[in-house]
């Protein structure tokens, strides 16, 4: 006598939700369509839809628990699979409404009306474009090709000679499905003559042969606002791909891609650079010119300035796009340098002064060291 949970691989006082989903797990594993010319698998596929069948059933379930197999009575022969009444679209939470997709083209679920009947608005076209980093400071003008479609003019879109109309679909007979058997399994399935909808169309329009766009080739003119970064993204309306029976055409993304600088770098609409001085300048002060994406400027160190100190230079960064008007800031740092290959002479020197400014810069470090 066969074990029903033991098959489905469940406890006995397991929920009708863990039920389903052992039954859901392994249909999807055993089912012959899963594996052809598999009559083991096929055997086990028989065997899990029985335990299904009992178990899934509140009351044959009880009769199961007190009964056996004996209470749907012996010697009964080669059981069948009723599928009515079971949802298989709650299988799609498991993927197994995949497997049904892959082998019998789509479970029917009533008529639908074909995507390539009613008015479609057209699919959004994306593309990259690369700036300098000047380009993408001060703003520019490029122009892109984009190879693309466009709506028919001959029959805007509907794919149809004008005046042309359709016919009932000999196929279905206008119920836009058609029944499909497979083994113990009957189904319905959309009609792939009308796509769901129920009619055919009539003469194909000669220029677009029945698809309702035309391949076309864009030169197209982008102005690019100062302050994009990479991954900003542009919109140009209705630069898409057309749209469908007359409905509007989808719109064109473009996504920059900014190159780098060799020497400022940035961080959102803020630019960091890094200045080198002197340690003469540092220590006495001076003003120096340092560059800027809008000219050079001049910047004032001031005396005793150390090796590391940053500089803010308000407004002298990327525009931003979010606030009109703003923009963000440099932040230069300076970085003292240190001589190398110096004279005999210039070492005497900076011994002397040395000795007339001694400085201890390592005394607090001590004072503090274990």
């Amino acid at each position: 006598m066969p074990d029903y949970y033991k098959t489905l691989g469940v406890d006995r006082k397991a929920p009708q939700s863990d039920i389903k989903k052992a039954y859901r797990r392994l249909a999807r594993k055993y089912h012959p369509d899963v594996n052809p010319d598999n009559k083991a698998a096929e055997q086990k596929f028989k065997e899990i839809s029985e335990a299904y069948q009992s178990l899934s059933d509140p009351q044959k379930r009880a009769q199961y628990d007190q009964f056996g197999d004996a209470a749907f009575g012996a010697g009964r022969g080669e059981p069948t699979y009723d599928f009515g009444g079971f949802d298989f679209s709650s299988f799609e939470d498991a993927g197994f409404g995949d497997i049904f997709e892959t082998f019998f083209g789509g479970v029917g679920r009533g008529r639908r009306k074909a995507e390539t009947f009613t008015p479609r608005r057209g699919t959004d076209l994306h593309t990259t474009i690369t700036l300098t980093f000047n380009e993408a400071f001060q703003g520019t003008h490029k122009e892109i090709t984009i190879e693309g479609y466009e709506t028919c003019s001959e029959c805007n879109g509907y794919g149809t000679e004008p005046g042309a109309g359709e016919q009932t679909c000999p196929d279905c007979g206008g119920r836009g499905e058609r029944t499909v058997s497979r083994g113990m399994l009957h189904f319905s399935q959309t009609c792939t003559r009308c796509g769901g909808r129920g009619t055919t169309q009539g003469k194909a329009c000669a220029r677009c042969k029945g698809t309702g766009s035309v391949p076309r080739i864009q030169h197209i003119k982008v102005k690019i606002p100062p302050g994009v970064d990479t991954g900003s993204r542009i919109r140009l309306t209705g630069k898409g791909q057309p749209g469908l029976r007359g409905a509007p055409p989808g719109d064109l993304f473009i996504t920059t891609q900014v190159t780098p600088h060799p020497f400022f770098e940035r961080k959102e609409n803020n630019l960091h650079c890094e200045v080198p001085i002197t340690f003469i300048e540092a220590a006495v002060g001076t003003h120096i010119e340092i560059p800027t994406p809008d000219g050079k400027v001049s910047l004032k160190i001031p005396p005793g300035t150390d090796s590391g100190k940053t500089f803010r230079l308000r407004g002298k960064g990327f525009t931003s796009l979010l606030r009109p008007g703003g923009r963000g800031d440099l932040y230069a740092k300076v970085k003292v340098v240190t001589p190398k290959n110096l004279t005999r002479k210039e070492q005497q020197l900076l011994t002397e002064f040395a000795t007339l400014h001694p400085e201890d810069p390592r005394a607090g470090m001590r004072a503090t060291a274990f």
